[in-house]
Order: C-alpha cells, then structure tokens, then sequence
C-alpha cells in the first residue's frame, strides 16, 4: 500500500475544501486499485460532492441547521459552540474509499472528494491518501 499525507489550510471559517486534484494526482499512473481518503482529526470529515454550484455551501448550512453551534453542547472548551464541531464526523466520516481504474478516480462528472472543516479553531489540517493495488 502506498500512502501519503497533505496538509490543508482550512483557515478560520467553516470549509468544503475541494481535494480532488491531490487525489486524482495521487492516483495518476497506479493502475487499478482502491483511494483511501482519511482525515485524523476529530472535528472534520470527508464528503463527495459537487461543489462550485452551491451545494457546498448548502451542505455548510444544512450543518449548521442540524448541529447549531450554540451553547447547547456539553464539550465546552474553545470558539463558543465548538462542542457541535466534534459531532460532525458522526454525520460526515472521517474516511472514505473511491475505486481506481487505470489510475483514475471513478467518480461521477459533479463528484468531488471534499474535507468538510467546521472546526474555526484549528485551521491547520493533514489528510491521509493511501492506494491499494488491486
């Protein structure tokens, strides 16, 4: 298995950062195979989405919608609210695996792998890409 780590400046705002262009480099020239895309980080996730159309910014509200960041949540510390940023990966995980084809990513034509950073306190992010020849 293959495997590399990128770093990701999300910066102090909440973000769908669009990670296909790492991935599709990362895959280029592999051959057939299985991307693992992982964030270890408690306060993201990682999503396929369409982004540029809206979309990403519509999955940004309808996280805020669901986990409001108020003072509801029992994990205090931090940005008021934070506690909600630690609920995310439950509803967007932490991992996801895309099949490869001839080093190529086989996702749809709005499909993008995104990292979905609501965390405003740590802007600093690493994202694990690992492929597994098949």
């Amino acid at each position: 298995m293959d495997s590399i780590t990128i770093d990701v400046r999300t910066g102090g705002t909440s973000v769908v950062h669009d990670l296909s262009r790492d991935c599709a480099e990362f895959c280029r020239g592999r051959g057939d195979g299985l991307l693992h895309v992982f964030v270890p980080h408690a306060t993201a996730g990682v999503a396929i989405i369409e982004t540029g159309a809206g979309s990403d910014d519509d999955l940004l509200t309808a996280l805020d919608d669901l986990l409001p960041r108020d003072s509801r949540w029992v994990h205090q510390h931090g940005t008021p609210g934070h506690g909600r940023d630690h609920v995310v990966p439950a509803f967007l995980a932490p991992s996801m695996t895309v099949p490869v084809l001839d080093g190529r990513m086989t996702l749809g034509t709005w499909q993008s792998v995104c990292l979905v950073d609501t965390n405003v306190d740590n802007p600093d992010r690493q994202v694990r890409l690992s492929f597994l020849a098949g």
